[in-house]
């Protein structure tokens, strides 16, 4: 992601064609001490980039972590408990 400036990693891709189209999520690393503002900003950045060069390529989602809590490592919930339901987990 050379060219949108703040990112510091890109630690997660997933594509997926729909026809002829492709889809993407993308999770991306910046600075923690960006503001919420500052952070969005870069992921409009970095979407726009990503349609721009990719001629296939019709949506994407970014998510954008700090990068000391970036990836899906992170994001795991391990066991818990809905109620009165059995526990589970969403690995």
């Amino acid at each position: 992601m050379s060219h949108a400036q703040g990112v510091h990693d890109v630690t997660e891709v997933r594509l997926r064609w729909l026809g002829h189209r492709l889809h993407a999520e993308v999770n991306l690393a910046v600075s923690p001490k960006l503001s919420v503002a500052e952070g969005d900003a870069i992921a409009i950045e970095a979407r726009h980039q990503l349609l721009h060069h990719l001629p296939y390529l019709s949506n994407v989602t970014i998510h954008v972590d700090p990068e000391t809590l970036s990836g899906e490592e992170h994001h795991r919930i391990i066991e818990h408990a809905h109620g009165n339901f059995s526990i589970q987990s969403h690995k």
